[in-house]
């Protein structure tokens, strides 16, 4: 995603304290063998967290705090906490007893938050909520955070997997001037068996799915069905795989955007990690090298709002709402939370054979080829083949459009609502024949066929990376660097909530070179906010620490890359990148591969420079 301040996240000037360390007691000596570490059952562990179900069993300091009263309203459903709002001095408390279970590797808390206030400072904190678990402090709220609608929040607890612990909030208000801290679907999640599989490998292996949906008039509701066939490359058998439903991140469990019914191949389990992981049970355990097939019927429903799954008035984005396999590898599951303020997608490259059938006044682009066939009266069949992506995204709208071809030979559609002139589309489509051959002669010849570029000026996150599909502002540079994705993250794989800064910053460093900036002293604005802070972190520590990511994650990132070429020689980083492109094309990336191939380019020891950098892994 491009480094556009994020609305909903990076927007809001929080200060999210650091999470103390947590020590776990060890084991007591026995003379009996040790057991073996538990195995991890992916499970959410906040009772009542919508607030559907009465009170119990949390504790409030006052029996207004879980309400439907009027004056606020609920992220979903009808009922909701109502924190202060008083406008003297108060103090409002909510708790619950936890149980973080051990033998998960991940355990994140995640809960919607929208903050109203009649404070009109721009500078002083004088109400404030905060979130504990434990005595640890989480994150502190206050007026300066207020914001028109619910934003949902995420930070890593995983230090007190093993511990029952008290989750609190924790509202104060001073003697004059209300501010509502309003709370909705609090969640705990755990994931990640800490007792991995026999070996690394990542499977399911070679996934292929085949998908057959029917719009209705509007291109917002999508109804059909969809199979997935895989294989099991691992030496330990396959008794289970898990569709992540990214897309209900958008709604609510009680309301959810996709919609999975009538499983074959498998028996359905239950929803986990906010309703975007659904576990499926295999009828018998699949040994290594054998496939299996499992289908479903899917419903789509796209929310409204400019966003990657999205409506912007008539014309709809449709980004991670196609349910994909999860990962299982040395870590155990992947079955992270999603982002809003980046990426959480971990996937293998797969092959997808998408059947749209939608209106003759939508324009369909899609990852992958399309080919448009006629369907029944008034209506259209966009059928869309994709060859190793590890995505598939698509639109439907009364678009406006203009083709045209790359000097390398490329395909290149572009796709504007209305409101985008021709000459920005025009600009757009240059920009697209450019950066794909500027990139494809650095890194390697674009595989996808062709590449299709939706452009709309309310995105408010700026552009997002599809392979083959791309969303993007009015901007030569974001699309650049959205188009930089097919390489970083597209061809070469990266899991994007563990080591975002793998895609992120390599397509920023990509922009750079593909608009001749050599970033020139950037290394020098270096400036660290804590000594916790590297280049690495996950997207746990970011979206715990929003207004960072950017500066980090994407500045300072390419900033390093540039570095690491001044240190290397342009020739030398320039055959280092290709090859390792090529060695991980369709693949999957990790810091320490990256690592180990720079340092196998140079005989100058590169410890230090990673250190400096603070680039670990």
């Amino acid at each position: 995603m491009r480094s556009t301040p994020h609305k909903s996240l990076a927007a809001a000037a929080c200060a999210l304290a650091a999470l103390a360390a947590v020590t776990l007691p060890s084991a007591q000596a026995s003379a009996a063998a040790p057991a073996a570490p538990a195995a991890c059952t992916p499970t959410q562990v906040v009772a009542n967290g919508d607030f559907e179900s009465g009170t119990s069993p949390w504790t409030q300091s006052s029996t207004s705090v879980i309400t439907n009263r009027a004056g606020e309203s609920a992220h979903g459903g009808t009922h909701f906490a109502w924190l202060n709002g008083v406008g003297s001095t108060h103090t409002d408390t909510l708790s619950q007893s936890v149980t973080i279970p051990s033998g998960c590797s991940t355990a994140t808390l995640t809960y919607w938050l929208h903050i109203d206030t009649a404070e009109t400072t721009t500078s002083t904190a004088y109400d404030k909520l905060t979130a504990k678990i434990g005595s640890t402090t989480l994150a502190t709220y206050s007026n300066l955070d207020k914001n028109t609608g619910y934003v949902q929040k995420s930070v890593d607890v995983s230090g007190f997997a093993g511990q029952t612990v008290t989750l609190a909030f924790t509202g104060t208000e001073d003697s004059s001037l209300k501010t509502s801290f309003v709370l909705d679907d609090v969640a705990l999640s755990t994931s990640g068996g800490t007792t991995p599989p026999a070996d690394s490998t990542r499977t399911p292996a070679a996934p292929a799915y085949t998908v057959n949906l029917t719009s209705n008039a509007s291109g917002n509701g999508w109804t059909g069905h969809e199979s997935a066939t895989f294989t099991n490359a691992s030496a330990t058998a396959l008794s289970e795989v898990y569709l992540r439903l990214w897309d209900n991140y958008h709604g609510t469990c009680s309301a959810m955007p996709i919609t999975v019914s009538n499983v074959t191949g498998g028996t359905a389990g239950a929803l986990s990690v906010g309703c975007t992981a659904l576990k499926i049970d295999l009828p018998a355990p699949l040994p290594q090298g054998q496939s299996a097939t499992i289908g479903f019927d899917l419903g789509i429903t796209v929310p409204d709002g400019a966003d990657r799954f999205g409506a912007d008035g008539a014309f709809n984005n449709i980004g991670n709402a196609l349910p994909v396999l999860a990962i299982r590898d040395a870590a155990g599951w992947h079955l992270d939370p999603y982002t809003n303020n980046g990426e959480s997608f971990y996937s293998l490259a797969a092959d997808f054979k998408v059947t749209l059938d939608h209106p003759n006044s939508l324009l369909v682009p899609a990852t992958g080829t399309s080919v448009d066939t006629p369907g029944s009266s008034g209506r259209t069949i966009t059928t869309a083949t994709a060859s190793k992506v590890r995505d598939f995204a698509w639109a439907a709208g009364p678009f406006s459009k203009i083709s045209g071809t790359s000097p390398a030979g490329t395909a290149i559609n572009i796709y504007s609502v209305s409101g985008i002139s021709s000459s920005s589309a025009q600009s757009m489509l240059a920009t697209a024949k450019s950066a794909v051959d500027t990139h494809a002669a650095r890194f390697g010849a674009y595989p996808y066929g062709e590449l299709d570029a939706v452009i709309d000026n309310n995105y408010w996150f700026g552009g997002m990376e599809y392979p083959g599909f791309v969303l993007d502002l009015v901007s030569t540079t974001a699309l650049t660097h959205e188009i930089g994705h097919q390489w970083w993250y597209g061809i070469v794989g990266d899991d994007e909530y563990n080591n975002p800064w793998l895609d992120e910053a390599f397509a920023d460093y990509s922009t750079d070179l593909a608009l001749n900036q050599t970033g020139t002293n950037c290394w020098n604005s270096v400036s660290w906010a804590s000594s916790s802070e590297k280049i690495t972190n996950s997207m746990a520590y970011w979206d715990a620490h929003s207004s960072r990511y950017s500066t980090v994650v994407y500045g300072y990132g390419k900033c390093a890359l540039h570095d690491l070429r001044r240190v290397l020689g342009d020739s030398v980083m320039a055959k280092m990148l290709k090859d390792y492109a090529t060695s991980h094309w369709y693949g999957v990336s990790t810091t320490a591969e990256f690592k180990a191939a720079a340092q196998a380019a140079t005989s100058t020891d590169l410890t230090s420079f990673w250190t400096q950098h603070r680039i670990d892994g």
